[in-house]
Order: structure tokens, then sequence, then C-alpha cells
């Protein structure tokens, strides 16, 4: 096995042990005690606007965190030079995200919300700093630091909302903008370490306010930026479109559906986003020094595939049970969306195999184009199913988006990079399916333990699985080891 293959699958694996030590914690017990505690309408408004708030993101990042990523790790030398004028600019566009943020909220209904849109706006500029930071920490290859600071926010304000929701310190129920207090209180601590060291690696301790170095890096980042912006609407726009489109309190309450159904997949697909963590860098210096990407290729999209369809499989079959043990208001509607939104977790965490590597070729224009695409079919999808189905309808717009990105990203990047479509296992990966879908099925009918004890059960009928098919070769567990 290759030196670089076997150092890419010892650090996905250590950053997806601390990430899945600590996010599904934070997910399935604080986040979702959240919304139990306040209500779905609460936690609704308060999810939709956190969407709001994400989408408009990139005038904060402006791309600046995968260009810089993609550009320290082809040029090391350059951490001096760009991170004090880097981070004036960053604090330059957080003021100018703020000031948009509070004029579009306002136009398009958030006015009487002022004080929620506020705190997790200045959230999502701290959120934006640390992920810059952190693209400096991993474009220098140090995986296992940034592994550690991928996780520090999470177990911060884990600690502090769990004290609040279950330490009994509180004399009233549970307020929602004591859950975003934590979650700025987790940011700065951990925006606080991240820039210590990359100052430190930096040797730089100053802010450079040198306006021409910022035309010249805003130029630079616009066709990530603007990559960053067409994201995050075909990604987050759904529960905003349900808040808005749907009259009075109907479009809360099904914001707040959609975003309990949504619960597990955003955690299982921020699992797979830390695949692209480690692959953007890795990628952009393989291919600036002309190596050979098909092992990393190969390697990242069987450990990708088999996480992703063995999870979406097994919370499809087992998603009434599952969704009835994380919340108590359980109703048929919920499963139905949550039924529809786990398949997204298939095509959108291929995306970040094949989207890094369009990304990290610089292929902007590409990916720019498709996501564009994306948009198109994503809103016009939720205009006719909202109305219609509701959550629903906006569970199907998320998949079908999803699904038609996924296919032109990997198109276009195999016949962009002169990958042969050869290289992905597509036999082993279909009979693994059937298997799995039988298996997992008639687990359902003969089981006769609780659903965590099944779903345990079926998880490692599923490892097996992969190593009969060869999805995941033996000699590839061999060779690791040794």
């Amino acid at each position: 096995m290759p030196m670089k293959q076997r150092d890419f699958i010892f650090n996905i694996l250590f950053l997806l042990f601390l990430n899945l030590l600590i996010k599904p914690f934070w997910i399935l017990g604080v986040d979702r005690g959240v919304q139990n505690a306040v209500g779905a309408e609460n936690y609704g408004i308060y999810f939709a606007i956190l969407s709001f708030t994400i989408i408009l993101n990139m005038l904060l990042d402006f791309g600046l965190t995968n260009f810089n990523n993609r550009n320290i790790a082809q040029n090391t030398q350059l951490l001096s030079k760009h991170i004090s004028g880097i981070l004036a600019l960053k604090f330059l566009l957080g003021v100018v995200y703020l000031l948009i943020v509070l004029i579009v909220g306002i136009i398009i209904g958030y006015g009487s919300f002022l004080k929620i849109l506020i705190w997790l706006a200045f959230n999502q500029f701290l959120n934006v700093l640390i992920l810059y930071l952190r693209s400096n920490i991993s474009a220098l290859l140090m995986f296992k630091t940034d592994s550690v600071l991928s996780v520090l926010d999470k177990v911060l304000a884990l600690v502090i909302c769990s004290v609040l929701l279950w330490g009994n310190v509180t004399n009233g129920p549970f307020q929602i903008m004591w859950f975003v207090y934590a979650q700025t209180a987790s940011y700065l601590f951990t925006a606080a370490v991240a820039l210590v060291i990359v100052l430190y690696k930096a040797k730089v301790i100053s802010l450079s306010w040198n306006f021409t170095f910022f035309r010249a890096i805003l130029k630079q980042s616009f066709p990530f930026a603007l990559l960053t912006l067409l994201m995050s609407i075909y990604g987050r726009i759904d529960p905003v479109m349900l808040e808005r489109i749907l009259p009075n309190t109907s479009g809360a309450y099904q914001a707040g559906v959609f975003a309990s159904a949504f619960r597990l997949l955003d955690a299982l697909v921020n699992v797979s986003l830390l695949f692209a963590v480690i692959l953007l860098p890795l990628f952009s210096k393989m291919l600036k020094n002309k190596e050979n990407l098909i092992p990393i290729i190969k390697s990242a999209f069987t450990l990708l595939f088999f996480f992703a369809v063995t999870s979406a499989v097994l919370l499809f079959v087992f998603r009434a049970p599952v969704i009835s043990l994380l919340y108590p208001d359980i109703n048929e509607e919920s499963v139905r969306v949550f039924s529809i939104l786990i398949l997204c977790l298939i095509p959108w965490s291929m995306t970040y195999i094949f989207g890094t590597l369009l990304t990290a070729n610089g292929s902007l224009r590409v990916l720019n184009i498709t996501s564009a695409i994306a948009i198109v079919v994503n809103i016009a999808i939720n205009f006719t199913l909202i109305p219609l189905l509701e959550a629903r309808g906006a569970a199907i717009a998320s998949l079908t988006t999803q699904t038609s990105i996924t296919i032109m990203q990997f198109i276009i990047a195999f016949r962009l990079l002169k990958i042969p479509f050869s290289t992905l296992p597509y036999f082993k990966c279909f009979l693994y399916v059937c298997l799995l879908i039988i298996s997992t099925y008639l687990a359902t009918i003969y089981l006769p333990f609780g659903t965590l004890i099944n779903l345990s059960i079926c998880s490692g009928i599923a490892i097996i699985w992969a190593f009969v098919t060869q999805l995941i070769p033996l000699k590839f567990i061999k060779e690791m080891l040794g």
C-alpha cells in the first residue's frame, strides 16, 4: 500500500473516531433535547433562521477557506505572508455580512426575531473564522491537530447545554436563546485556540490592513465564494422555503418537522464531510506534483460508500422505531419525511469525493454551473411540492437535487481528469447493496430484540458482507495493520 494511501486512511480513521465519539451526543442528545424542550414550532423558527444565516455566510467566507486550503497546501511558504492580511479581511467581511443579514432578514419577515438573528449571524462569523483557521492547519497536513479542533467547540457546547437541560440549575423552562449563547461561548474559545496555533506557525502577531492585497485575494477567491453560495442555497434553502411558503404557524411547524427528520442526516453528512477536510489539501498537493490519484480515490470511495450506504439502508429500514426513540411526539409524517431525507446521505456523501476532486483541480467554473443547475431544480420542485406535500415535498426536492449534483460531478470529474470509469468497483458495490438490503429486511422480521440491539447486529452483518463481497478486501486490513 502506498505511503500516502496509508497516511490518508490513518488520518481519516482518527478524525472519524473523534467525531463519532462526540458529535452523536451533540446531535442526538443536546440538539434533540433542545427541540423536545422548546417544541417543534420554536425550534422550527430557530432552524429556519439558522439556515438563512448559513445561506448568506458566503459573504463571510467569500471562498477564502477552500481557496486558502488549496493554495497553502500547494505553497506552504505563503502562510506567513497571507495570514495577517486574510484575518483582517475576515473581520471586514464580518461587518458586511452582519449588515446584509439584518437588511435581508427584515425584508423577508424576520424583523420580529432580530435578537436571535443577530446572535446566529455572530455565531456564523465565529464558525467561519474557525474553519478558515483550520484550513491553514490542515493545509500544513497537521491532520491530528485539525481533528481535535473539529470537535472542540461541540465538546464545550455539549457540557454547557447538558448542565442547562438536565442539571436542575435553571428556575424556568429551557429557552432557545440559551442554546444560541452556549454555542457562542464554545465558538469563541475554539477560535482563540485555533488562532494561537496558526499565529505560532506563521510567526505573525499583527493584522495587515492592505486594501490592494484584499482586492487581489478576493479576486482569486471569488469563484470559491460563488460556489459556497450556490451550495449553501441548494443545501439549506428547503426549511427556509417551508417556513416562508406555508401560511402562519404551519410553516414554522413544518420547518420543525423537517428539522427533526434532517437532524440524523445532518449528523451523518458531517461525518462524510470529514473526508473532504483531508482530501482537499491531499488532492491539491498530489495534483500539483502530478502523482497518481487512483489509489486515494479508490480508498476514499470504498470507505465512504460503505459508511453512507450502510447508514442510509439501516436507518431507512428501521425508520419508525428510530424516530420514535428520538422524539416522544412521534407522528407518521415525521417518519415519511425522514425516510426520504435519509437517502440523501448517499449522493451527498459522494460529492465530498468528486466535488472535492474538482475543487482541488481548480475546476470552479464547472462546479458553479452544476450548482446553479441544482438550485433551479431544487427551487422548482420546492415551489411545486411544498404547497401539496409540505415537509415531504421539501424532502423530495432535497433528494432529487443531491442525486442530480452527484451524477454531474462524478461524470465531469472522471472525464476532466482522465480517470478511467473502471476505477470504482461497481459490481462489488451492487452486490453489497443487495445483500445488505435483504439481510436488513429479514432482520426486521426475525430479530426479537430492541431497536438499538437490532441495529448493532445489522451493522455487524454489514461489515461481514463488506468483506464477503470484497468491497473492503481483507488484504486492505492486513496492509493497514502491517
